[in-house]
């Protein structure tokens, strides 16, 4: 399969049904780390079964383990890529680096996604997700990145991660005037319905241990350095500063 055609398969079963979707930060002892986003769509391939297949063809039968990165990918869509405005291939040339891992299983029923990149220091991931909402712009996108321009990518937000050493932060501040377009636009009530029952969780690994965190619900590893935050996808969509907490740190 292509690697468009995979990615494409992918995104579209990721806006069927309720999906799964996490967040992860691994900081190491010098500030850089691996960021990434799994996707968990797996209660699709539950459900669907065969018919699923016969909807998409042969390949969504098949079992797939593909890896590959956006920067393979653009590679094929380069016409398509150089007639696009400057500033969107800039947001484009961010992803060149993200690596994407499909696993599809039909008769166990699983489907998984996981986008990741490395990092040098965490303020290099500002807006790494709002970036993705730009392979919207690819020719012939559809619903290949559906996801991802109706919430994944796009939820009115500035997003920006800060990290010394004594304290992370992850803060969204909201766009209101784009959020105001939104409410007008019938869209965005059809990507609040497929993510209604979804689910967004926040996991972050750091190199000491944690003091305290100013979200109430986050729950500790035994070690004290890792953090699960769970939220309902609404919640990411349409009101991001609830995602917004700061982690301080022992000395």
């Amino acid at each position: 399969m292509k690697l468009y055609k995979l990615l494409s398969f992918s995104f579209l079963i990721a806006t069927l049904t309720s999906c799964t979707l996490t967040e992860n930060i691994y900081v190491s002892d010098n500030g850089t780390g691996k960021y990434s986003v799994d996707i968990d769509g797996s209660s699709l391939m539950a459900m669907a079964g065969d018919q699923l297949g016969d909807q998409m063809g042969a390949d969504a039968k098949k079992n797939i383990d593909s890896t590959f990165t956006f920067k393979q990918l653009f590679e094929e869509k380069k016409d398509s890529i150089a007639k696009l405005s400057p500033e969107t291939q800039k947001e484009l040339k961010k992803l060149e680096n993200f690596v994407v891992n499909t696993k599809m299983n039909a008769e166990n029923k699983e489907f998984l996604m996981t986008l990741s990149t490395d990092f040098k220091k965490v303020n290099e991931l500002q807006d790494v997700l709002q970036s993705l909402s730009a392979l919207q712009k690819l020719e012939g996108a559809g619903s290949a990145a559906a996801p991802f321009g109706n919430g994944l990518g796009d939820n009115n937000s500035t997003l920006s991660y800060t990290y010394d050493g004594k304290k992370f932060t992850r803060k969204a501040v909201i766009d209101k005037q784009k959020l105001a377009a939104k409410a007008k636009d019938s869209a965005a009530d059809m990507s609040k319905m497929i993510f209604a029952s979804s689910t967004y969780i926040i996991k972050y690994h750091f190199p000491k241990r944690i003091k305290k965190v100013s979200n109430p619900n986050a729950l500790f590893s035994d070690d004290r350095k890792s953090i699960t935050i769970q939220f309902p996808f609404t919640d990411y969509m349409e009101n991001p500063d609830k995602l917004n907490f700061d982690v301080e740190f022992e000395k």
